[in-house]
């Protein structure tokens, strides 16, 4: 750890109070918990890199201070708190206090209006609690879901212009049915308006079991976002994420919608997730199709 960093752990600790910045205790020492002040329903894991503040600390995800809060809360909250310290970050210069101050301007800037549509109840988790028609498949709109953030406004959704989405094929297996899009992004307040414009685009996808949402992004400065969606599949966002990771996909977003068909797939779901993940990042041209390369080397 730098002394550059310990001591601003001690400055960021003495001012919000004890526990804001506080190790992860995983694997990566590295690795710290940030709960921003205020009623925060999450906190955010921040990774700093050994050389930091030279170079940027990354933002890794979420973590749930059980504090509730609404659906779409800790989303948003991620999403600016990205945002703030893309605006603050300079290299050699300690940022979270900046960062922190950023945000709270931001959230208060970005606070949803009273009435905001906040009641879409969260599916269970594992395999869907709720059971759902899978779609007729020619059927699904290639636009629409919801995830990441609701600090998009409904006026706003109707005058964007349609993401340019990438879809795959669909992937059916004992009724259960999976269909991926992926598009190019380049920042995440980006990816907040695609996800929010599929959701309220397409009502197929909407009522899907679940949209499992997974993005990395390349900031200003050096920044780098990276985060994930299970939806309410438990553990599915984290693989689909590092599948992304594998592949060294950045400045894109993947959305993989299962509608639940009456069976149970077991850990099979995961690979099936990924499957159509790929597929669509063959399609939008991100990754080389191996079957094709297999028949060229024949």
């Amino acid at each position: 750890m730098s002394e550059e960093l310990r001591d601003e752990i001690e400055a960021i600790n003495s001012i919000y109070g004890e526990g804001c910045l506080v190790a992860s205790h995983d694997d990566d020492p590295a690795t710290y918990i940030l709960t921003p002040p205020g009623e925060s329903s999450s906190s955010i894991r921040v990774a700093f890199p050994p050389d930091y503040p030279a170079a940027p600390p990354a933002v890794i995800g979420t973590n749930s201070t059980g504090r509730g809060g609404k659906k779409g809360d800790a989303a948003r909250e991620l999403a600016l708190f990205c945002r703030a310290l893309g605006n603050v970050y300079e290299p050699g210069s300690v940022c979270l206090f900046d960062a922190l101050e950023e945000l709270a301007r931001l959230l208060e800037e970005h606070a949803p209006e009273e009435g905001d549509d906040d009641d879409d109840a969260e599916e269970g988790e594992g395999e869907g609690e709720e059971e759902r028609e899978s779609p007729d498949v020619d059927a699904v709109n290639p636009a629409g879901r919801d995830g990441f953030a609701r600090n998009v406004h409904a006026g706003d959704i109707r005058l964007m212009k349609e993401p340019p989405w990438v879809l795959s094929d669909p992937v059916v297996e004992l009724k259960s049915t999976f269909i991926a899009r992926c598009a190019a992004v380049s920042s995440t307040a980006e990816a907040e308006a695609f996800l929010q414009h599929l959701l309220a685009s397409d009502k197929k996808v909407r009522a899907a079991t679940h949209n499992i949402t997974a993005w990395r992004i390349r900031g200003p400065n050096g920044t780098a976002f990276q985060d994930c969606d299970d939806d309410g599949e438990t553990a599915a966002g984290g693989r689909l994420l590092h599948l992304m990771q594998l592949m060294d996909l950045w400045d894109v977003m993947v959305v993989v919608t299962r509608w639940y068909g009456g069976h149970k797939l077991g850990p099979r779901r995961f690979a099936l997730i990924n499957q159509a993940a790929r597929d669509s990042f063959v399609k939008a041209g991100l990754v080389a199709d191996s079957a094709s390369n297999t028949k060229r080397k024949k």
